[in-house]
């Protein structure tokens, strides 16, 4: 845990890169240190179909939503928060400052008695004890 969603309007491929925006919000997730490495999955999923404020195509957004196991305290995920979005907001700026864009984040538990996990990633991430 925790699960990056990112989704975005399809003109935003044009002006920035998204699979190096996914590596800046990966690193900026291990800097917070409130996340297990092997729990961190980043996902991007362009949305085919957007229409946004006055229907001007020319308008861009980028969510990220942040899901993650509930327990961790308030301040931490507040501190991880400001981080992430910081970090997401410098790789964003040229496009903040030079067209009609959206940027947002929005970070929220997940309840674990309704979220059964499993997984054997821990075995394959590079350095560990095999």
């Amino acid at each position: 845990m925790p699960h990056f969603h990112i989704d975005y309007s399809p003109n935003l491929e044009e002006r920035m890169d998204i699979a190096a925006f996914c590596e800046t919000v990966r690193l900026a997730a291990i800097d917070t240190g409130l996340f297990p490495l092997a729990g961190i999955r980043i996902r991007a999923l362009r949305a085919d179909h957007v229409v946004m404020a006055d229907g001007n195509p020319d308008h861009a957004y980028l969510d990220l939503s942040i899901r993650l196991r509930a327990g961790r305290a308030q301040d931490d995920k507040e501190k991880a928060t400001a981080l992430i979005f910081a970090a997401a907001e410098e790789f964003c700026a040229d496009v903040l400052a030079n067209s009609s864009f959206m940027l947002s984040l929005e970070m929220r538990d997940i309840d674990p008695a309704l979220s059964p996990k499993t997984s054997s990633i821990r075995r394959y991430i590079a350095g560990a004890p095999s």
